[in-house]
């Protein structure tokens, strides 16, 4: 399942996916995966994106139950 809020936040705060990537200290390629929905990142990597983006793991990786 694709991470829209991952994207839309990173957008609105102006970082590029390689930005991000440099930010919590993984590269670009990984950002765009997580992005897609093609890698699962560790709880570590979801703290350091969150803090970085000012979210909570809930705003960015909570998946709501259809």
């Amino acid at each position: 399942m694709k991470n829209l809020k991952l994207k839309v936040a990173r957008v609105e705060h102006d970082l590029s996916q390689a930005e991000l990537a440099e930010k919590v200290g993984v590269t670009r390629q990984t950002i765009g995966l997580i992005e897609q929905g093609k890698y699962n990142p560790s709880l570590q990597l979801c703290l350091s994106i969150c803090k970085t983006l000012n979210k909570t793991l809930d705003d960015l990786f909570w998946q709501e139950e259809d």
